[in-house]
């Protein structure tokens, strides 16, 4: 069996993908500590707690089971020794601003009458569509996210051919939906997750549409206590598998030091390692954490990368119920490439937004007070926008305007907890490229191999996880990262 056994690593942030390849090197004997700049574990996935309300501040939607169930049982536990989930029905709700309201449910064969209600032969054409989504997500995850594909050889044996022969891998998402469905409402049903992936229709490969299978047929779920309990269940697991934590620690440095590595921080103290793992913003690492002569990239090359959107979030505690909303639920405009538009091509402010609500208090009562609601909105935006206090007033108001006329909830005069989170703190607390929320959009030519490596080219011994890497955006897929990366880290330094 391989081991690491008396080799140390330290891991530079503790989002999913440094929380993920944590644990699989200490359980390959690595001695691993990790080093978290802010003053929680879990990176995007922190907690915001005020007053009686506890918010996942990063993602809330907890997809592809699957995944998580391959990560735990890798060391023999499961999922549910650390939380329980609850399967959302509906899946969510989507509120048209033109008046119609759509919920997705569990039950297939409903939503098959909801699509046949927008266009004659559109239910049947929905079970095609998925099949190939399913096919596509069988195929793609055993053979192309689960293996890291790093050059053009990996893609060019046979072997891979004939598994790619089936696949929906070229032209946009947009140019594969259009052939199934024309209507735009269920155009955009079947879209809706891009978001999720950084990225718009008609720049998101179409292979992507296997994230259909995992929004129809895999389902929608709520971890015990949020995001924010499987970054402790994850954390719980770490720990026992023999990794070392340190928060408030803003590594500085990577230096070179004796055939190893001394990383630095804030604090002036300094962690000597044989091997290093950054899961810190890969465009922060190059430029910042190394010298000149020991990056792969030059600025250039990160400010000319086309970037997942920011985000505007508004957490906020309500006074009373919020009847008209789900757990999960979209608040679309009837013609979304307006705002698609001015998050990639012209960016701006979006005028007419099509944006996020989350609820949890729906499904659990302990992230809010008796009788108050918990709620954020997330709109999508552009990263790199200016957002001063001034643009966050109007755009507050004009957000609170517009789910109030769109959703019937009027949360304006009920707000008992309030606080934002935009392009400026993406930017602060996690280092982050132009304020991105997510990292490298999934766009065709910044997918597999090319998006940058999880080993440096310059460097040997310093290695990268997480959205930047491959397989990219999204929890599951950062999970999978820290796999890969130590895959190669065991792959060159194993005894």
């Amino acid at each position: 069996m391989t081991s690491l056994s008396g080799t140390s690593v330290v891991v530079v942030g503790s989002g999913f993908g440094g929380l993920s390849t944590a644990c699989y090197l200490a359980d390959a004997g690595a001695d691993v500590t990790v080093l978290e700049k802010n003053e929680q574990l879990g990176g995007r996935a922190s907690v915001l707690e005020k007053d009686g309300f506890r918010f996942d501040m990063g993602p809330s939607w907890y997809l592809m089971p699957d995944v998580f169930e391959r990560f735990f049982g890798h060391f023999d536990r499961t999922p549910t020794d650390y939380y329980q989930l609850e399967r959302l029905d509906p899946h969510y709700r989507i509120f048209f601003k033109d008046g119609d309201e759509v919920d997705i449910t569990a039950d297939k064969e409903r939503t098959k009458q909801v699509f046949e209600s927008y266009e004659a032969g559109a239910g049947e054409a929905l079970e095609r569509y998925l099949d190939k989504s399913e096919e596509n997500y069988e195929v793609g995850m055993e053979h192309f996210v689960y293996e890291d594909r790093s050059s053009l050889r990996d893609f060019i044996d046979l072997d891979v051919a004939r598994q790619a022969r089936g696949l929906s891998l070229l032209g946009s998402m947009q140019d594969h939906v259009e052939k199934y469905f024309d209507h735009p409402k269920l155009q955009q049903i079947m879209q809706y997750t891009l978001v999720f992936l950084g990225g718009s229709p008609n720049n998101t490969p179409a292979l992507y549409n296997l994230m259909s299978h995992v929004d129809f047929n895999l389902g929608v779920w709520y971890p015990e206590n949020g995001m924010g309990g499987v970054v402790d269940g994850i954390v719980q697991m770490a720990e026992e598998l023999g990794v070392e934590f340190h928060v408030d620690e803003p590594v500085t440095a990577i230096k070179g030091r004796g055939g190893g590595f001394l990383v630095e921080t804030a604090h002036g103290h300094k962690y000597p390692a044989d091997l290093v793992v950054s899961d810190a913003d890969y465009a922060h690492t190059e430029q910042e954490l190394l010298p000149e002569e020991k990056r792969q990239y030059d600025a250039e090359y990160w400010d000319s990368r086309t970037y997942a959107p920011s985000a505007f979030l508004m957490y906020m505690g309500v006074e009373g119920d919020v009847e008209e909303l789900a757990h999960h639920t979209l608040v679309l405009p009837t013609d979304w490439e307006e705002h698609f538009g001015q998050i990639f091509d012209d960016p701006e402010w979006p005028g007419d937004p099509a944006y996020y609500l989350c609820v949890p208090s729906k499904t659990d009562d302990s992230v809010a007070p008796e009788g108050h609601s918990n709620l954020f909105v997330l709109v999508p935006i552009a990263p790199g926008l200016e957002d001063g206090e001034e643009t966050r007033e109007w755009y507050r108001d004009l957000v609170l305007d517009d789910i109030a006329e769109n959703t019937g909830v009027d949360l304006r005069d009920r707000l008992v907890v309030e606080e934002t989170f935009s392009v400026s703190e993406f930017g602060e607390r996690y280092n982050s490229m132009q304020g991105t929320a997510l990292g490298m959009a999934h766009t065709l030519r910044q997918t597999a191999l090319f998006r940058p490596p999880h080993r440096s080219k310059k460097v040997d011994g310093l290695y990268f996880t997480g959205s930047y890497t491959t397989p990219g955006i999204g929890v599951p897929m950062c999970l999978i990262s820290g796999d890969l990366t130590a895959d190669c880290v065991l792959e060159d330094h194993a005894n």
